[in-house]
C-alpha cells in the first residue's frame, strides 16, 4: 500500500481513468471499479450501493456473494451503509458488529468479515450512494486508504452521473417549488422586519470533470485563484462600510487568516497531487471540511469552519471562471438573500440599498456572518430546513425575525396585515423611544434601575438610545469567541476602557470571560479524553477560569488598569461555592497589588459581585452575602439547571415556564436574605426582558435589571403604570396557596390594574 494518501489515491486514479475511457456498459465498468479498489486497499471486500428510488441498492461488489447485487437493498439511516449515506459521513470500524446501526443482511455472506469501512459518495452535497469495503481481520483502515476511498468516490460521483444512475431526485436537482402560501418558522439570530424577493446567494457549481490531465497545469489555476481571491477579500475589508473599531473588524480579520492559511492550499495541492483537476481537488477538500463539521459539537468552533467552507466556495467559482453569487450579477429590487451559510466577505458584496434581509438554512448567534449583519443592520433568519425547497427564485418573501418566521407568497390580505404591523412596530418604537429621557418610576414612586446587557463595544451605544441606566452584564468572552488566538492583554484593555469610556459616569458590570462547555476555544488545549457530555454543566465559565490561572490573570490586569481612576464593577460567572468566589477575588487582588507596586494607576474603587445561576449557591448566602457588593441571578441557565432541562432542547425550550411556582419561590429565598443584608440583586437575563416576567420579578421585591436594549422601552413603559406596592402586598399569596397556572393570574391582574404589557 502506498505510503500516502496522494500516491495511493494517484495509483487508483490511473486505473480507474482507464475503465471511465472504455466502451462498457456502466455496471461492467462499476464491477471493474470494485476490483481495483479491492487490489489497491489489499482488501477482501469493496462494494458500491447506489441510492435509487429512494433506497440504498447494492450495485457491484467484490469479495460479497453476487447473487446479493441488486437484491441487497437499505433505506437510508438503515445499517451502517445507510447510516453513513443519511449523516454523510465516514465510518472507519475495526469490528462492524460492535456499531449500534450494524444491520445483518445473510444474503450477502458478509459474516466473516469483522472491518468495515465506508464513504458516502457525494453529488451536488447530497449522498447519492456508499462506497464500502471490508476485511476478515478486525482492523481500522489506516487513514492514507480513507483519504483514497474519499477521493475515488468523487470520481465515482461522476461516472455514475455519466451513466445516469443517480438518483436525481436525492442528488439535490431542482423539484417543483410549491405555489401556495407558506409560514417557515426559523432561529432569531439579528432581529427585524423586511420585506422583498427571494433570491438565491449562488447556484452550485457543478464539477463536470475529475481527473486531471495535467497535474502542474491545475496547480497553477489553483494559485492563480488563490492570489485573485486574496485581493477580493482584502477589498472587501478595506471597504466596509460600517465604522471601525467593532468586533466585525476582529471577524474579518480572522476571516483574512483563514484565506491565507498554509495548511488548507497544501492540502488542495495534495488532492492535485493525487490526480485530481483543480476544481476536484477544492471540492475534494471542502467535503472533507463539512465532514468534520458534522463531527463537531462546539458551535464555536463549527462557525469558524464556516468561514473556510465560505472561501472554498469563492475559490471554486473563481478556478470554474463563474461569477456565481447573486452579489456579482446585482440586485434589481428589494431582496432577501436566501443561503445555506454565509461568510462575512459574502454579505459585504452586496448592495446594502437592496439587501433587506437574510434567511440561512444555517447560521448562530455566534457565527461571523451574524455579527457582520448585526453591524449593517440587516435582520437574519437562521436554521430555516428545507429553504431551498420550499422557497422559489423571485418569490415575494415576508420576513419577521421578531416572529422567527418568514412568510412565502402572501397573500395580498397577508401583505396588508404585515405593512401595519410594521407600522405599528415603527410606531410602537417610536412611543418607546420618546420614554427615553423618561426615569423609570412606578406609579408610587419606586424608582427601578433599568440596565442593558451587552457583549460587542458597538452595544455601549444602546445607553444613549434607550436611555438605560449603565451596562448590567458586559459579556467579555465575545472577544475570546471571535479572535484566532488569545487576545492579547493590551488588546483586552483597549476594548474595557473603550467602553467604560463610552458609558461615562454610568456603571459598566464587566463579568469575568465564560468560556469552555459549548463555548470552547479552538487555541485552548482540551482534554480530548474526558469529552463532555453535557457542556453547560461542565468545565466553563470560572471553574475553567481558575485552573487557566495565566488567562485570568491576563483578564483581571486588563480589567484593574482600563478602569484606572474609576469604580470598577467585576462579576464572576456560575460560582457554585464561597470558596471559588474568594479564590477568584484573591487572584484580583494580587493582582491589583502587583500593578501597585508598579506604580499603575488603579481604580479609584474595585466591586466585586457573583452571578447566581446554580441552585446549590441558594444553600450557602448566609456565607456568601457578607463578601458581595452585587449579586446577579441568570435566569436561563438557572432555569434549566432548577428544572434538570437542557433549554436548547427543542421540546423542553417551552416546557417550564418562568412564571411557573417553583421558580418565583426559588427566586423569593434568593432575594429575601439578600435585601436583609443590603446586598442589591439584579436579574441578568431573557426573563427580566419579558414585560409580565419582570412585573414578577419587581413583586418578588427585586428592583434592578439587566435586559437587551430592545426591550428596554417595553419594560419602562410597564413600570410606568405599575402600582408596585400593590403587587408586592398581592403577589406573595398567589405563590404561596397558588390556584392553577400562575400566568394567566398575573396577566388578569395587570389588565385589572391598567398595567402596559405592549
Amino acid at each position: 500500500m502506498p505510503t500516502s494518501a496522494a500516491a495511493a489515491a494517484r495509483e487508483i486514479l490511473v486505473r480507474l481513468h482507464e475503465v471511465m475511457a472504455a466502451r462498457s456498459g456502466a455496471q461492467a465498468k462499476l464491477n471493474a471499479v470494485v476490483n481495483i479498489i479491492g487490489e489497491a486497499l489489499d482488501s477482501e471486500v469493496c462494494s458500491i450501493y447506489l441510492l435509487r428510488e429512494g433506497v440504498l441498492e447494492l450495485f457491484a461488489t467484490r469479495g460479497l456473494d453476487e447473487r446479493a447485487v441488486h437484491v441487497t437493498r437499505l433505506a437510508p439511516g438503515e445499517g451502517l451503509v445507510g447510516t453513513i449515506a443519511k449523516n454523510v459521513e465516514t465510518l472507519n470500524l475495526d469490528e462492524a458488529a460492535s456499531h449500534p446501526d450494524f444491520a445483518y443482511r445473510p444474503e450477502t455472506g458478509e459474516d466473516r468479515f469483522h472491518s468495515f469501512a465506508g464513504v458516502p459518495i457525494i453529488r451536488r452535497e447530497r449522498s447519492v450512494g456508499v462506497l464500502a469495503v471490508q476485511h476478515v481481520d478486525p482492523r481500522r483502515y489506516a487513514d492514507v486508504e480513507i483519504e483514497a476511498l474519499q477521493t475515488v468516490a468523487m470520481v465515482l460521483s461522476e461516472l455514475i452521473a455519466n451513466a445516469d444512475l443517480i438518483d436525481e431526485g436525492a442528488a439535490g436537482s431542482t423539484r417543483p417549488q410549491p405555489t401556495a402560501t407558506q409560514r417557515i418558522e426559523g432561529f432569531r439570530l439579528v432581529d427585524g422586519m423586511a420585506s422583498g424577493v427571494a433570491v438565491f446567494h449562488q447556484p452550485r457549481v457543478v464539477i463536470e470533470h475529475v481527473v486531471a490531465e495535467d497535474v502542474e497545469a491545475e496547480r497553477h489555476r489553483v494559485y492563480a485563484a488563490f492570489d485573485k481571491m486574496r485581493d477580493q477579500i482584502e477589498r472587501f475589508a478595506s471597504q466596509a462600510e460600517f465604522g471601525v473599531g467593532g468586533e466585525h473588524d476582529e471577524v474579518l480579520e480572522t476571516y483574512k487568516m483563514f484565506a491565507y492559511d498554509e495548511g488548507w492550499a497544501r492540502r488542495i495541492n495534495e488532492a492535485i497531487d493525487s490526480g485530481l483537476t483543480a476544481e476536484a481537488a477544492i471540492e475534494r477538500v471542502q467535503q472533507r471540511t463539512r465532514m468534520r463539521m458534522r463531527e463537531i459539537d462546539d458551535p464555536l468552533l463549527r462557525d469558524r469552519m464556516h468561514d473556510l467552507e465560505d472561501l472554498s466556495n469563492r475559490l471554486l467559482r473563481i478556478v470554474a471562471g463563474q461569477l456565481g453569487t447573486a452579489a456579482q450579477m446585482g440586485l434589481r429590487q428589494d431582496s432577501i438573500l436566501i443561503a445555506r451559510n454565509l461568510g462575512p466577505a459574502e454579505l459585504l458584496e452586496y448592495d446594502r440599498r437592496r439587501l433587506k434581509g437574510v434567511v440561512l438554512e444555517e447560521g448562530s448567534l455566534t457565527a461571523h456572518v451574524t455579527i457582520v449583519a448585526r453591524a449593517m443592520g440587516v435582520p437574519v433568519l437562521g436554521r430555516v430546513r428545507d429553504v431551498k425547497r420550499l422557497i422559489g427564485e423571485g418569490d415575494r418573501l415576508l420576513l419577521d425575525v421578531t416572529s422567527e418566521a418568514v412568510v412565502v407568497r402572501p397573500s395580498s390580505a397577508m401583505e396588508e396585515a404585515f405593512e401595519a404591523k410594521l407600522a405599528a412596530s415603527q410606531k410602537r418604537r417610536a412611543a418607546f423611544a420618546a420614554l427615553k429621557a423618561e426615569p423609570p418610576v412606578t406609579q408610587d414612586g419606586q424608582r427601578v434601575t433599568l440596565m442593558v446587557n451587552a457583549g460587542l463595544r458597538d452595544d455601549v451605544a444602546a445607553l444613549d438610545l434607550t436611555g438605560a441606566d449603565g451596562i448590567g452584564l458586559f459579556r467579555t468572552e465575545f472577544q475570546f469567541l471571535v479572535s484566532a488566538t488569545l487576545p492579547a492583554r493590551e488588546r483586552q484593555q483597549r476594548l474595557y476602557r473603550d467602553v467604560l469610556d463610552a458609558a461615562g459616569d454610568r456603571p459598566v458590570v464587566f463579568r469575568t470571560v465564560d468560556i469552555g462547555g459549548d463555548k470552547a476555544l479552538p487555541y485552548l488545549e482540551h482534554d480530548e479524553e474526558h469529552l463532555e457530555e453535557n457542556p453547560a454543566m461542565g468545565w466553563r465559565a470560572l471553574r475553567l477560569a481558575l485552573e487557566r490561572e495565566g488567562l485570568m490573570k491576563a483578564q483581571a490586569r486588563a480589567l484593574l488598569e482600563a478602569g484606572a481612576g474609576r469604580t470598577l464593577n467585576v462579576m464572576f460567572p456560575m460560582v457554585s461555592e464561597p470558596w471559588e468566589f474568594d479564590e477568584a477575588q484573591a487572584l484580583f487582588e494580587a493582582q491589583r497589588a502587583w500593578l501597585a507596586s508598579r506604580g499603575k494607576k488603579l481604580p479609584s474603587e474595585v466591586r466585586y459581585g457573583a452571578m447566581l445561576e446554580v441552585p446549590a449557591l441558594a444553600e450557602v448566602l448566609d456565607i456568601l452575602l457578607p463578601k458581595l457588593d452585587f449579586l446577579s441571578i441568570g435566569t436561563n441557565d438557572l432555569t434549566q439547571f432548577l428544572f434538570a432541562a437542557d433549554r436548547a432542547h427543542p421540546k423542553l425550550a417551552l416546557r417550564y415556564d418562568w412564571l411557573s411556582v417553583p421558580i418565583l419561590r426559588f427566586l423569593r429565598r434568593v432575594v429575601e436574605p439578600a435585601r436583609a443584608a443590603a446586598v442589591p440583586v439584579a436579574v441578568c437575563g431573557e426573563m427580566g426582558g419579558r414585560p409580565l416576567e419582570a412585573m414578577a420579578l419587581l413583586g418578588l421585591g427585586i428592583d434592578r435589571l439587566s435586559i437587551t436594549p430592545a426591550a428596554v422601552g417595553p419594560i419602562k413603559a410597564m413600570i410606568r403604570t405599575l402600582d408596585l406596592s400593590r403587587l408586592r402586598a398581592e403577589l406573595p399569596p398567589m405563590i404561596d396557596v397558588p390556584d392553577g397556572a400562575l400566568r394567566p393570574r398575573l396577566e388578569a391582574w395587570a389588565a385589572d390594574h391598567g398595567v402596559e404589557l405592549a
